[in-house]
């Protein structure tokens, strides 16, 4: 687990620097470029690495925003095999916008009704 945390955690840095200094289009980008790889037997249980990139999370030096929190944890989750999808939403009134991941149709790591909520502008 705690390989996925500091795996985690640099991703997290990474898109960090991707959204500071290239904006969406790049983090766009960098998440429909990567593509799932060959899954294994000793692929970790896609909870697991929800749950390390929300560990990585607490100890990330700032506030890490939903998008920078969802591109990482797709990019993990992809790394190791899963079909994970990043989602961008949003609700007109009043106007907000979010990002989750999503597996197959079900929420990984949000609550299960945020796709309620939220509009999907965007999978990627």
């Amino acid at each position: 687990m705690l390989l996925h945390v500091a795996e985690s955690w640099v991703l997290l840095l990474y898109f960090d620097w991707l959204m500071h200094f290239r904006g969406f289009q790049e983090i766009h980008t960098a998440v429909r470029n990567s593509p799932p790889q060959a899954v294994d037997n000793t692929a970790p249980d896609g909870g697991e690495l929800s749950r390390a990139v929300d560990l990585a999370c607490v100890f990330y030096f700032k506030p890490v925003l939903c998008l920078q929190r969802s591109a990482a944890a797709t990019v993990l989750l992809r790394r190791y095999g899963w079909n994970a999808e990043m989602i961008i939403g949003a609700q007109l009134l009043p106007f907000q916008s979010h990002a989750w991941v999503e597996i197959d149709g079900r929420v990984i790591n949000d609550k299960p009704y945020i796709t309620e909520i939220f509009e999907v502008l965007e999978r990627c």
